[in-house]
């Protein structure tokens, strides 16, 4: 073989392998042993990687008031879940800063040493799923799949995405994954007032929901579990303000005096969120010049 043709062989080699590392590769496997949580994050080059999260929230599910019924649901289905027994996604929906984000992140916190892990996927890598789910699948641990905020507009590919793994795939489902999604709609897709006309009226009187109605409600019917979350009352916000308070170390006399200012600050916000009441417990703790320095993720 002449130099000529070696040395062209050996720019085409070169050339392959540069080409090779631009082009999206298959989802390789972290370090499982680093974490107990996980982040799905894309590449500018497209590649997709698993990044664990060295900070995870310390989310008790003891920090949770108020929502007794949601946390029991959603704690009982964990459990069967870490136990190898049947359980269902989960998608859990209603007003913003209720804690709805905050429950998963709690249950993963309880049942981690029992061998639960999670994945935290943006909306707009949901079409990702089915590799991160491959790459999973031969593990010991059991796997949520976390979407935190879950929303779509009309013809998203994500949608799609969600809608063949949580149900309408080839492929048999994951014994060790579970889809756990927070939204404030409960069917995912914007609902307008003109999709109200494909319904169909029969002549005893029924009612049928046309092909755009069926459509937006699918993908939600799909999670065997919904949770619905409330405005929380008056009494309720409270309780909650004096729970975090509490856990940002004010003494039950600061607590006792909270009560007005915790009312004002809901009233400028327009909201009696727990959110809010942990921020408001924040400010106040730290005006009062009390409490330890803690900061979790809401």
């Amino acid at each position: 073989m002449s130099a000529a043709i070696e040395k062209l062989l050996e720019r085409a080699v070169l050339m392959m392998e540069r080409i090779e590392r631009v082009l999206p590769q298959p989802l390789s496997e972290p370090l499982w042993g680093e974490a107990i949580a996980w982040r799905y994050r894309k590449r500018a080059s497209g590649h997709g990687v698993l990044e664990p999260v060295r900070h995870v929230s310390d989310m008790n599910l003891a920090d949770l008031q108020e929502i007794d019924g949601q946390k029991e649901k959603l704690q009982q289905n964990t459990l069967q879940f870490v136990k190898g027994l049947p359980a269902n996604n989960v998608l859990l929906t209603g007003s913003r800063g209720t804690g709805k984000s905050s429950l998963i992140k709690a249950c993963l916190n309880a049942y981690a040493s029992q061998g639960l892990r999670l994945i935290e996927v943006d909306k707009e890598d949901l079409t990702d799923l089915p590799d991160i789910v491959d790459v999973v699948s031969g593990q010991p641990e059991k796997f949520i799949i976390f979407c935190d905020d879950l929303s779509f507009e009309d013809g998203e590919g994500g949608y799609k995405a969600l809608k063949s793994i949580l149900d309408g795939s080839v492929a048999a489902s994951t014994p060790n994954v579970l889809i756990y999604a927070t939204s404030n709609r409960r069917h995912l897709l914007p609902e307008h007032m003109k999709d109200n006309l494909t319904y169909t009226h029969t002549e005893d009187g029924e009612v049928h929901p046309g092909e755009v109605i069926e459509e937006k409600i699918s993908l939600s019917e799909r999670f065997g579990l919904w949770i619905s979350f409330y405005p929380f009352s008056q009494e309720e916000y409270l309780t909650i303000v004096a729970q975090w308070l509490r856990s940002l170390g004010a003494t039950e006399a600061v607590i006792q005096a909270s009560g007005p200012e915790a009312l004002v600050w809901a009233l400028e916000r327009g909201s009696r969120s727990g959110r809010v009441a942990y921020h408001f417990a924040r400010d106040y703790v730290g005006r009062m010049g009390q409490g330890a320095s803690t900061q979790r993720s809401l």
